[in-house]
């Protein structure tokens, strides 16, 4: 699975930093580095609703919420911060991992 993190700049002005930092730990917190792969990416085209964070899932699919956009190849997580990525992470991105 990858998680890209807009880093475009109105992103960037909501806290893309600290998101990115925090999604760096919850990786390494839930033991999913060799699971997931974090990037930095541009623009997704949904600047109002920043930081935005897209999630390339392949097949496997989310339950819709919200703050989430469904895409071809994924989802795209809304409004992220550092304050709720951990709840995100843990009711959206970490149950497709399957793990026991």
């Amino acid at each position: 699975m990858i998680i890209k993190i807009c880093t475009g700049s109105s992103c960037h002005l909501n806290g893309s930093y600290d998101v990115i930092q925090e999604f760096k730990g919850l990786l390494k917190k839930y033991d999913v580095e060799d699971l997931i792969e974090l990037k930095a990416s541009f623009c997704f085209n949904e600047c109002i609703n920043g930081v935005n964070v897209k999630c390339e899932t392949g097949s496997m699919m989310s339950q819709e919420m919200p703050n989430m956009t469904l895409c071809d190849d994924g989802f795209l997580l809304h409004h992220v911060t550092k304050e709720n990525a951990e709840d995100l992470f843990v009711k959206q991105i970490y149950p497709l991992l399957n793990l026991k």
